[in-house]
């Protein structure tokens, strides 16, 4: 990527119909690798802290948190009721279709951290969600945005079926630069000869 705007054709997805129609059944299974599962989890050990207030955002019935975590304040917005209800690491929980209400229903400067787990792919207003987790963010707070190579590809957005996994990094970071994040950084956590992880991590 340049610095020039993305075209709009990538925000497209092969499947524009409701979100909730796809996601009404909940899928309780995950969608990495226990190795990469393994590594995305002592990511966090460094990344989270019991006296961080979290955000986790695009969650499910698991957060791949490190279970030793005692955090009093872990939110969880998703799409599936029945998947939240049973993830053990959250305080409260939400569901909320970003693709259609983009605009986080939490107070400014609420959280410490935020974290969304392989499911960058499926947003289709990132720029705005991203500036909205900003918002929500205290000053110094962090967000980070793990990604790996699968996919529902009907649901995901066209530059993630299309482009090459250096290039979606690219645009991930290109959503928090526009954000308004600094201290953007890449760091590639993939366990040798499974799932691939790429970790986007940035500063509010």
């Amino acid at each position: 990527m340049t610095g020039s705007p993305p075209p709009a054709n990538w925000f497209v997805r092969e499947d524009e119909t409701d979100d909730e129609n796809f996601y009404a059944s909940p899928r309780f299974v995950t969608h990495i690798d226990q190795a990469t599962i393994y590594a995305l989890t002592d990511y966090y050990r460094e990344f989270l802290a019991d006296s961080d207030a979290i955000i986790d955002l695009m969650s499910s019935w698991v957060s791949h948190y490190p279970a030793e975590l005692a955090a009093e304040l872990v939110t969880g917005l998703g799409m599936n009721e029945d998947e939240l209800a049973h993830n053990p690491q959250l305080t409260d929980w939400r569901v909320q279709n970003l693709n259609r209400e983009p605009v986080l229903p939490y107070a400014t400067n609420t959280y410490q951290r935020a974290t969304i787990a392989v499911s960058i792919q499926y947003l289709t207003q990132p720029l705005t969600v991203m500036s909205e987790v900003r918002r929500v963010l205290q000053p110094g707070g962090k967000i980070c945005i793990a990604m790996s190579h699968r996919l529902f590809p009907t649901k995901a957005i066209s530059a993630f079926v299309k482009l090459p996994p250096e290039d979606r990094v690219r645009l991930v970071m290109f959503y928090l630069t526009e954000a308004g994040f600094s201290d953007i950084e890449f760091t590639d956590q993939s366990p040798d000869g499974f799932d691939p992880l790429w970790l986007v991590s940035g500063v509010a």
